[in-house]
């Protein structure tokens, strides 16, 4: 299944609601999305990296991994009632300014800006 941002934010929003408590404070939700980027990454580490798992430690998914980060971003920008599209247009837009001629393009590619 594909999802765009608005339907993310708002299945996740729909899952959150259900419970008093609510979306965490962001100082507890960036502790957990630290959390999770380092999930993520000891999962790269051990798929790609010299450590690798001891034969005891269950094989976690990255792709999992990779969709509780997602989730738990979401989560931050619900709470604080940013839209993911257009914060994610923002940054686009900034680093395809700002990086434009900075890497170098494969043969016959332009820049492929959406405006």
């Amino acid at each position: 299944m594909t999802y765009t941002t608005e339907e993310i934010q708002k299945r996740v929003d729909n899952y959150i609601s259900q419970f008093k408590e609510g979306y965490f404070s962001p100082l507890a939700l960036q502790a957990r999305l630290t959390e999770e980027v380092g999930e993520m990454a000891r999962e790269i580490n051990h798929r790609y990296g010299e450590k690798k798992k001891k034969s005891s430690e269950q094989d976690k998914a990255l792709e999992e991994e990779l969709g509780d980060v997602i989730f738990v971003l979401t989560c931050f920008a619900n709470s604080l009632n940013m839209d993911l599209s257009k914060a994610f247009e923002r940054s686009m837009s900034k680093i395809e300014t700002r990086d434009k001629d900075r890497w170098t393009r494969k043969e016959g590619e332009t820049n492929h800006d959406s405006n």
